[in-house]
């Protein structure tokens, strides 16, 4: 008798968005450290420190900097790293009330 070989399926790791609360595979989300040079982005995924995880939307993103983050990454964020994630929203994620209206007038 022959056996069938099994292909095991990969492991994806998941995370949980600390803005919804959701759970996301990892590759889908972005890591923010609390490193030894203090809260920064970690678009690598690979930095040394504490990591909490948020999705590319600013909802979330505002969500976590006025406070789930504090609580994730076990400190308090200055205003300086405030400003510092706020530049990287405003540059790198899209505008959710651009992509809103967007899809409105395409429906009609």
């Amino acid at each position: 008798m022959v056996k069938k070989s099994r292909r095991r399926r990969k492991h994806i790791p998941h995370r949980t968005c600390v803005g919804c609360r959701e759970v996301f595979p990892k590759r889908a989300l972005i890591r923010i450290v609390n490193g030894p040079d203090g809260v920064q982005v970690d678009l690598t995924g690979k930095a040394h420190g504490r990591g909490a995880y948020l999705h590319d939307q600013q909802t979330c993103w505002l969500r976590g900097i006025k406070g789930a983050l504090d609580h994730a990454l076990r400190t308090n964020l200055s205003d300086q790293e405030k400003a510092a994630l706020m530049t990287f929203v405003e540059n790198h994620l899209p505008d959710e009330s651009i992509a809103v209206e967007g899809a409105e007038g395409c429906s009609g």
